[in-house]
């Protein structure tokens, strides 16, 4: 499920992507209708994942680190949320066993869910903010 900081994050993201530039916190909120404090959490994680770059003073505020065609959906997720796998023993970058399997060889489960990680994956990281906001080539899921 998304959680509602993953869905700020993608907002907040969207949102610099259509503007081609530099916005502050009180900007994306107020155009985003998301909580100030909620979303200056936010964007710390957005900033220190390496999808945006802040500056301070009068005409500062955040921009995409990247080009927007290079900013995926996946990447904003991983960054707020962590692994995209629904357990950890189908992460790719968080691998761990879960704590109750008796074995990972045998386990009946575990594909199912690197399946839907596999798939899961390839339809985020095929949307970028260019996509999403009209900028780039158009969302495919072919």
């Amino acid at each position: 499920m998304l959680t509602q900081k993953a869905r700020y994050a993608l907002r907040a993201m969207l949102h610099l992507a259509a503007r081609d530039g530099s916005a502050t916190v009180s900007e994306i909120a107020e155009g985003e209708a998301i909580p100030r404090k909620f979303l200056e959490l936010v964007m710390a994680n957005l900033k220190s994942s390496g999808l945006v770059v802040g500056r301070r003073g009068p005409s500062g505020g955040y921009r995409l680190a990247k080009p927007a065609d290079k900013i995926s959906f996946a990447d904003i997720l991983r960054a707020i949320d962590g692994p995209l796998a629904l357990a950890p023993c189908a992460s790719q970058t968080a691998y761990r066993p879960c704590p109750d399997c008796a074995s990972i060889e045998t386990c009946r489960i575990r594909p199912a869910l690197i399946a839907v990680r596999d798939t899961t994956a390839l339809l985020l990281e095929g949307i970028s903010l260019a996509e999403a906001t009209g900028t780039g080539r158009g969302i495919s899921f072919v």
